[in-house]
């Protein structure tokens, strides 16, 4: 079973920041970090989830209506008491370049199924070619027609169709998006291994994230394998790797 660092490492850490990223790259036998990514109102690239900015930060409102400077005046609190900010995919890539470089990949979650970010395919790929980095690039998103986007924009990218069942992953898949890869929700493997065999299938999980407590629980990884999962995105990666 391979494992990815969901949002870094979001249990013990703020998810989709730097220090949860920097937390996730120096964990040994980790496979990759999956982050989220959506554009400011002056469209700029940031790593966030929600499309609003009121859970993980001190401030309101939706993220494409703010500039990347007013989005960086934004708190994030964090266990060792210093604020964090908002990061940019660039700083991202900066913070990440060594481990990419040594074999770590990324899975980019496109943020677009409730906002339809326009560009946002094109300024990513160009951004990951931009560094040299796309072997170690995995594109996801539930929006199929993002996903033909970016196979178009690169007809070489490794692209992971979004959504919560497996059997809707596959649907979408055999439909024609342009997806590789099926991710599906862990708790949506609806369809018995043998028809994802030659699919990477890579169960997210949700779970308990930063400041939440830590239940102490640990997942049957082996019950996964065994329904056709090849990997998992965790916010507790630490605890597997």
């Amino acid at each position: 079973m391979r494992i990815w660092a969901h949002r870094g490492c979001s249990q013990m850490y703020p998810e989709n920041t730097l220090l949860a990223f920097e937390k996730a790259a120096e964990l040994q036998g980790l496979t990759g970090i999956e982050l989220d990514i959506q554009l400011t109102r002056d469209g700029q690239m940031v790593v966030i989830h929600d499309e609003r900015v009121d859970r993980t930060t001190d401030g309101g409102g939706l993220v494409c209506e703010h500039t990347l400077e007013q989005l960086k005046k934004l708190r994030i609190d964090a266990p060792d008491g210093r604020a964090r900010r908002i990061p940019t995919m660039e700083e991202v890539l900066d913070l990440l370049a060594p481990r990419l470089a040594g074999g770590l990949q990324l899975n980019i979650e496109l943020k677009n199924s409730l906002i339809p970010y326009d560009g946002m395919e094109e300024k990513i790929v160009a951004l990951v070619h931009a560094r040299g980095v796309q072997k170690r690039v995995v594109y996801s998103s539930f929006y199929a027609r993002s996903l033909e986007k970016i196979r178009a924009l690169d007809p070489a990218a490794e692209i992971g169709v979004l959504d919560v069942r497996v059997s809707d992953c596959l649907y979408k898949l055999k439909g024609g998006c342009g997806a590789t890869a099926l991710h599906p929700g862990g708790w949506g493997i609806d369809l018995p291994a043998e028809q994802l065999r030659g699919y990477p299938v890579r169960a997210w999980f949700t779970g308990h994230l930063y400041p939440e407590k830590p239940t102490g629980g640990r997942m049957d990884l082996a019950k996964l394998e065994a329904q056709g999962v090849t990997d998992v995105f965790l916010n507790a990666a630490e605890r597997y790797v």
